[in-house]
């Protein structure tokens, strides 16, 4: 009994940390399995998807799509490329799909997110409360390695400096670490700006 609520205790601090959602894996970790099961049965923990399950005490809000998923990774994904830039307020992507940064896990089946497989160092993510966010600066930068048209990037860089999320400085020296390309990029965004 005592190992149950040390684990329940354990289960629910992960839980804190992402907006109320946790795994089974984490279940089966801290050896909450009958915890939880009960709590299915009288409505104290709710089904969020296929091996997701929240706290039904934690209130719904906008951003409960990030953190379920930010859950899945163990905290270990950063939201990246346009589905950062729109959670930064930079650009008018409108992306269709959840775009997430990993380092290591195994992604879910679903058609609704595009994973990358990559390393972030600290200083390129920042906190959004109960999952992680590339900075503005490494959004920038992903987006000008990525496909999205010049024309759309010049107006995430045009925003991102107008609304002081970053500097051209910033941008204009971390770019230099980019491939010729997508450098060249970030270098016509800034004259535009």
């Amino acid at each position: 009994m005592a190992g149950d609520v040390a684990g329940w205790r354990v289960l629910r601090r992960l839980a804190g940390r992402h907006a109320g959602f946790f795994t089974t894996r984490q279940v089966l970790r801290t050896g909450c399995e009958a915890r939880v099961r009960a709590g299915l049965g009288d409505g104290t923990v709710t089904r969020a998807g296929v091996g997701v399950l929240r706290l039904a005490e934690w209130p719904a809000g906008p951003l409960d799509e990030f953190a379920m998923w930010a859950a899945w990774f163990d905290g270990a994904a950063a939201v990246s490329h346009q589905s950062a830039a729109e959670l930064h307020g930079i650009g008018r992507l409108r992306p269709r799909f959840l775009h997430l940064s990993i380092g290591a896990g195994r992604p879910p089946v679903t058609p609704r997110l595009v994973v990358l497989r990559r390393r972030l160092i600290g200083a390129d993510v920042e906190s959004a409360g109960s999952f992680l966010v590339t900075t503005p600066v490494r959004t920038v930068l992903d987006l000008a390695e990525a496909d999205i048209g010049q024309a759309a990037l010049d107006e995430v860089v045009a925003d991102a400096v107008a609304i002081h999320r970053c500097a051209s400085e910033e941008i204009r020296s971390a770019s230099v670490r980019l491939p010729p390309r997508a450098a060249a990029r970030v270098y016509r965004a800034l004259t535009a700006v």
